[in-house]
């Protein structure tokens, strides 16, 4: 399993290099404002691209937050891809200010890792539900419990990254991957599970407990 480097993700590197060169460029030709404008732009992206460490529960059968945002959906549904049983979805939306380092939820070994196409409608909506790219990964700890977390591209968001691999064994908190610009982070969990969220929960990844598990 891949590591980013703190407390930049090193995927952001890239663009924080082309908004600084840009504006270092607009310094030297540019008016005062205009250079601003480069530098408001600089700013954002470093921001963007943030890897703040976080301090995860060490309360057992715990799930944590995969992500930072809020929670927009709470229900239980069918899912037919990891675990062909009614489960819990719970859905975070990132908007472009939180932070877009995502982290495992749950300690385990990473059985199955689902990648699919698809289109970039809004993260929030329902056809960003449906439609939108997508990698799915499902992790099993030894007593057998499963989840799944299920990354979603959004309208801006146009790059899905997990650094994880089939068999990995992973810890609750650690990162694993992010989303560029915006988007959501469906997580799946049992059905028996002792919710600690609702709808307009605001959630840190790897600190904020979704739930209980009873096992």
């Amino acid at each position: 399993m891949k590591t980013p480097q703190i407390p930049l993700a090193k995927e952001g590197y890239p663009f924080i290099f082309l908004a600084a060169f840009i504006t270092l460029i607009l310094a030297l030709v540019a008016t005062s404002w205009v250079t601003y404008i480069g530098l408001v732009l600089t700013v954002f992206v470093v921001n963007f691209f943030r890897d703040p460490e976080r301090f995860v529960s060490a309360k057992a059968h715990t799930v944590v937050s995969p992500a930072d945002g809020k929670v927009i959906l709470v229900e239980k549904v069918y899912e037919d891809e990891f675990f062909k049983d009614r489960v819990y979805k719970i859905s975070i939306f990132m908007n472009i200010f939180d932070v877009h380092v995502n982290r495992i939820p749950f300690a385990g070994k990473v059985r199955q890792i689902s990648y699919s196409p698809g289109k970039f409608y809004s993260a929030d909506s329902t056809k960003g539900d449906l439609h939108n790219e997508r990698c799915g990964t499902l992790i099993e700890n030894d007593e057998g419990v499963k989840i799944a977390f299920v990354q979603v591209a959004g309208l801006i968001a146009r790059r899905i990254v997990n650094w994880l691999e089939i068999d990995d064994e992973v810890s609750k908190g650690t990162r694993f991957g992010l989303i560029r610009f915006g988007s959501r982070v469906d997580l799946y969990v049992p059905a028996d599970i002792a919710l600690a969220v609702e709808n307009g929960t605001k959630v840190r990844a790897g600190e904020t407990i979704i739930g209980y598990l009873s096992v």
